[in-house]
């Protein structure tokens, strides 16, 4: 997913266009209010479902597997809990994504296919000579053999 110029610049937009919309309808108070208590609620999030991702890899690890599911699990529980320590209401909406067990589920199993797909396309340009020639640095054609000089049987 690639993430332009223009949509970093106007999700901060959009995202104070809400918290005004709804300053305006609930109030600046409960507004201000709902906004710190996503943040409390963000890091305590993190800290619970983080503890538990992590002992989830240590059984893993125990087992002698490689933790991969609970090392990216982990990596979206952490931008999801930044989401939600983030004031504004869709950075929550999006950090609550991250953070719910199976929508997170769902998420990784996206990446993981767009990752696999990838991995896919990388190896067959590995395959084609010609990709990977243009891709590559150029070397030069070198041909490997043995000569004699035969100058001096010519001057004879």
């Amino acid at each position: 997913m690639r993430v332009s110029l223009f949509s970093l610049l106007l999700f901060p937009l959009v995202e104070l266009a809400v918290l005004i919309k709804v300053g305006s309808v609930i109030g600046v108070g409960w507004t201000l209010f709902l906004i710190i208590a996503s943040a409390f609620v963000g890091a305590a999030l993190l800290r619970v479902a983080g503890l538990a991702t992590a002992l989830r890899a240590r059984e893993r690890l125990a087992r002698g597997e490689l933790p991969e599911q609970e090392m990216l699990e982990g990596l979206l529980i952490a931008i999801g809990g930044g989401l939600l320590m983030l004031p504004g209401f869709i950075s929550d909406i999006l950090g609550l994504f991250c953070l719910i067990p199976f929508t997170r589920r769902l998420l990784l199993k996206r990446v993981r296919q767009r990752m696999q797909e990838q991995a896919l396309r990388q190896r067959a340009f590995a395959d084609d000579p010609q990709a990977r020639d243009a891709a590559g640095p150029q070397r030069p054609n070198v041909i490997e053999g043995e000569y004699q000089r035969r100058d001096n049987d010519r001057l004879r």
